[in-house]
């Protein structure tokens, strides 16, 4: 995709003066915005969201004006506050508990289309920044080994959340033809990983017992929590049009993802893997079809546009997962340690045996 002229020459170079973040009672909205508000040229940083943020992250958004807004509700409040750049980060992977999946999608979709509706009437925007995710391809046995950003996805997806993701990116599909003045940035996402197990996929890898579907050991993708932030920082102060697929070089696989963290794989079939997604409330980290989907088939991922644009290459796939490896090494269940002395317990049980025999 080429550019869009979105003004002047230094109007496309220069930081925003006036930025909106939404989502902000989560860590990546609240770590860009605090960063954006430290950027010399920026003048004011508006933090938006449902709820109020958490203690542990008010520190970080003391330069940032907190408005608490219900996007599903409408928008309309943030048209006057003349923002040159706008952040969606208000999109959410999975139930957080306050209304089960309607209330997500409102939160992911009407909220998109209310916001989308009030950049409609922003003159000053001149950037819009959307964070979306790599299960817009969805997960299927039709699939590509590798997806491109004009990929299409070969089947529908079965997850609430890849489907809230498809019709995000045709709002904003949508927007972007009818301003072409304002240069739309859509970063899809692969799962994240940091020291942290803050994200679905990771609390279910970071569980004793990992249950996998029997027979498979799909490739995976991460991108470092640290990248991400970088690369939607650029994203509000450089000038960066069109999808952008975002990923760590190279893959792991799901056995050796499990292997690295030292925990125990339990193959299950397939149907009760899906069973636990739908019926079990999320627990231990399963929350979604779209989880099951990935554990099935996979999901890999071209990012030569992104390091060509961007002039920034993320830190491989299997670098980022050994940050979170080393931050969960002490819980591991089978350590360097366990598997050598298992080792001599069998090597002496076996002489034992032996011993006894030739007696």
């Amino acid at each position: 995709m080429t550019a869009v002229d979105t003004g002047t020459a230094g109007d496309r170079v220069r930081a925003p003066r006036v930025v909106i973040v939404t989502g902000i009672s989560r860590f990546l909205g609240a770590t860009i915005a605090a960063r954006l508000a430290a950027t010399p040229g920026v003048v004011r940083v508006i933090g938006v969201d449902r709820a109020d943020p958490p203690g542990e992250l008010r520190p970080l958004l003391r330069g940032v004006r907190v408005h608490r807004i219900d996007l599903a509700e409408g928008a309309d409040e943030l048209v006057e506050l003349g923002a040159e750049a706008l952040v969606h980060l208000a999109v959410v992977s999975s139930p957080d508990g306050r209304g089960g999946r309607a209330a997500m999608k409102d939160q992911n979709v009407i909220g998109t289309m209310q916001l989308l509706a009030a950049c409609q009437q922003m003159p000053s925007l001149r950037r819009l920044v959307l964070r979306s995710s790599t299960a817009a391809y969805g997960a299927s046995f039709r699939d590509p080994a590798v997806f491109t950003e004009e990929t299409e996805p070969r089947a529908t997806p079965r997850g609430g959340y890849a489907r809230d993701i498809l019709d995000i990116e045709g709002y904003v599909r949508g927007f972007r033809r009818r301003n072409p003045r304002v240069t739309t940035t859509v970063l899809r996402f692969t799962p994240f990983v940091g020291p942290q197990p803050d994200t679905g996929l990771l609390q279910l890898l970071a569980q004793p017992v990992v249950p996998t579907v029997l027979g498979r050991d799909p490739r995976l993708q991460f991108i470092h929590v640290d990248d991400a932030l970088e690369l939607l920082y650029r994203s509000v102060v450089e000038d960066h049009q069109g999808v952008f697929n975002v990923a760590g070089p190279g893959t792991i696989t799901l056995s050796q993802a499990i292997r690295r963290l030292g925990r125990i794989a339990l193959p299950v079939p397939e149907g009760i893997l899906q069973a636990a997604a739908v019926y079990g409330r999320g627990v231990n980290g399963l929350r979604s079809l779209d989880q099951v989907d990935l554990f099935v088939h996979g999901r890999v991922v071209d990012t030569a546009r992104l390091t060509e644009r961007y002039g920034f290459t993320p830190r491989a796939t299997a670098e980022a997962f050994d940050d979170f490896v080393r931050a969960q090494r002490g819980d591991a269940v089978l350590t360097p340690g366990r598997l050598a002395e298992t080792e001599r317990r069998m090597l002496e049980m076996i002489r034992t045996v032996r011993a006894g025999r030739v007696s």
